[in-house]
């Protein structure tokens, strides 16, 4: 998928990262704790069988105008015990997301690029077009996803997502386009059955996904192990606080294993890239940040994280804020370029009094 520069600004190219940074490790300021940056993946290969069912087979028109959900969710749930893939072709397909397309175990949602899923409009506060629930090996790839923003029936509730993803394992979204969504573009993350401990979700991957003009988020991701974002674009989002690009938030347990990769995160009403309280192993390397109304990168309670050979510029407040607690934070080999409403200088990083051993390295470029 193209990228397209962003403000005039020439959109920096996205380097090769097979390889690259593969066992760095960074020492914290007191160089009693080490941080290990993530190395690098390739999005898995999911396990499914072989039988392959088009949409049209079990009903579905693409028109526009008829609604498409229980078409799709024929075709998912005709597909054998061992899975298989689902193809969706050329077309625009009305979904009614109070209803979902619900995906399963082994299975992968296969859009043409022409084809896209767009949102019934509807009142509800909760309601997601595509949702996956306690799945193992699931793969959502290609076409478009549109939101009912536009056309919502209320004005109460922020969780109106393109795809929801809660407590599953090994997930892989890539390829796919996600806007105009009255909550999040993509809300990934554990579940806490009734009366049971909290379960995160697990390896989940997201590439070369753009999300962009959603109300909320862009991404959400909750109480989870393993996550990779790469090469992937959140823009513009904002409506309703707090508007993220990206939004590491888990409400229960922790977020922890997470890497932010080669991606750009731009023009979000609030802050770039949001970590807040139980984000824990996260790694943020060779981003661009630009043009968000508020910071580029927002830690609150951040624990052993690693920021490194971002470009952050041009965010209205801060580059980087922690705070509430943050600690064993390494900021390395990044570029600040006029940050807090342009002010520049080594202002654009703040560190709060009650953040400890936090590394600013000699190598971040403040301009």
């Amino acid at each position: 998928m193209r990228r397209r520069a962003t403000g005039g600004a020439t959109t920096r190219a996205r380097r090769g990262f097979l390889g690259r940074l593969a066992g760095l490790v960074a020492a914290t300021a007191t160089g009693g704790a080490w941080l290990a940056i993530a190395p690098p993946v390739t999005a898995a290969t999911r396990a499914r069988g072989r039988t392959r069912i088009d949409v049209r087979e079990h009903g579905a028109r693409g028109d526009g105008v008829s609604d498409d959900t229980a078409a799709f969710q024929a075709a998912i749930d005709a597909l054998p015990r061992d899975g298989g893939t689902v193809h969706v072709p050329s077309g625009a397909y009305l979904i009614d997301p109070t209803r979902s397309v619900r995906l399963r175990s082994r299975m992968h949602l296969a859009m043409a690029d022409g084809a896209r899923l767009m949102a019934k409009a509807n009142a509800a506060p909760r309601a997601y077009v595509l949702f996956a629930e306690q799945t193992q090996d699931v793969e959502i790839s290609g076409g478009r996803i549109v939101g009912d923003r536009d056309t919502h029936l209320g004005e109460t509730g922020e969780w109106g997502h393109g795809i929801r993803i809660r407590g599953c394992a090994r997930v892989t979204v890539r390829d796919i386009h996600i806007s105009r969504c009255w909550g999040d573009g993509i809300s990934a993350g554990g579940i806490m059955p009734k009366g049971q401990p909290s379960r995160p979700g697990r390896d989940y991957v997201f590439e070369n996904v753009t999300c962009t003009h959603n109300r909320r988020q862009g991404l959400t991701i909750g109480s989870s192990r393993r996550v990779r974002i790469r090469d992937c674009e959140f823009s513009d989002t904002g409506g309703i606080p707090p508007g993220a690009g990206i939004d590491i938030e888990p409400d229960t347990d922790v977020a922890r294993d997470v890497l932010i990769e080669d991606c750009l995160v731009y023009g979000n009403r609030g802050p770039g890239i949001m970590l807040y309280k139980r984000a824990a192993e996260v790694t943020i390397r060779r981003c661009t940040i630009e043009r968000n109304r508020s910071d580029g990168i927002l830690g609150v309670a951040a624990v052993d994280c690693v920021f490194a050979d971002n470009i952050v510029r041009n965010n209205r407040l801060k580059g980087v804020v922690l705070r509430g607690g943050s600690r064993n934070v390494r900021l390395t080999g990044n570029r600040f370029e006029a940050n807090d409403r342009g002010r520049g200088g080594k202002g654009q990083v703040r560190v709060a009094d009650d953040s400890v051993a936090i590394g600013i390295g000699a190598d971040n470029v403040f301009e």
